[in-house]
């Protein structure tokens, strides 16, 4: 089956000074992020919850998730709320840029040489130009097990 002509829509998000690209039909909504509630005994990557339009979503740091430094949230920092398999949970990011369409024989299997915990989370590899974006698998940064994330296979 050729991929040639075929275009999907994605989010493009920034997180420690790396793009990434996150499907869009997952994302219900972007929002500035203000309040996150912490959470006794959640996992390390879970910063807490959010009140967003009316629904409380637990908070995924994917700073913490990928494994990099945190910073103190500031007026770029975004919260993208996802749903997928049933749950909505919402990703906080360094910033979040645009939506783009980006063609199906542009996005690559990542290397087997990329290694680090976001690299665990990878679908692809989104060459966009002069730029590349790392193609987010939901399925993975919400459902992968290791030892330092509990209850979030559940």
């Amino acid at each position: 089956m050729s991929t040639a002509g075929k275009t999907s829509s994605f989010v493009l998000f920034e997180v420690a000074g790396a793009e990434y690209a996150l499907a869009s039909d997952l994302v219900r909504h972007m929002e500035m992020i203000e309040h996150v509630t912490p959470v006794p005994n959640a996992p390390p990557f879970v910063e807490g919850i959010v009140f967003s339009r009316g629904q409380v979503v637990p908070a995924v740091n994917l700073r913490l998730r990928f494994g990099v430094e945190t910073k103190p949230h500031d007026l770029r920092t975004r919260l993208i709320v996802v749903s997928h398999a049933g749950r909505t949970v919402g990703l906080i990011v360094d910033s979040a840029r645009q939506f783009l369409q980006i063609p199906q024989d542009a996005i690559q299997p990542p290397p087997d040489a990329l290694v680090g915990p976001a690299a665990n989370y990878l679908q692809g590899i989104a060459l966009l130009g002069d730029r590349m974006a790392f193609v987010v698998d939901i399925e993975r940064l919400l459902n992968h097990e290791s030892s330092n994330t509990p209850g979030m296979g559940d």
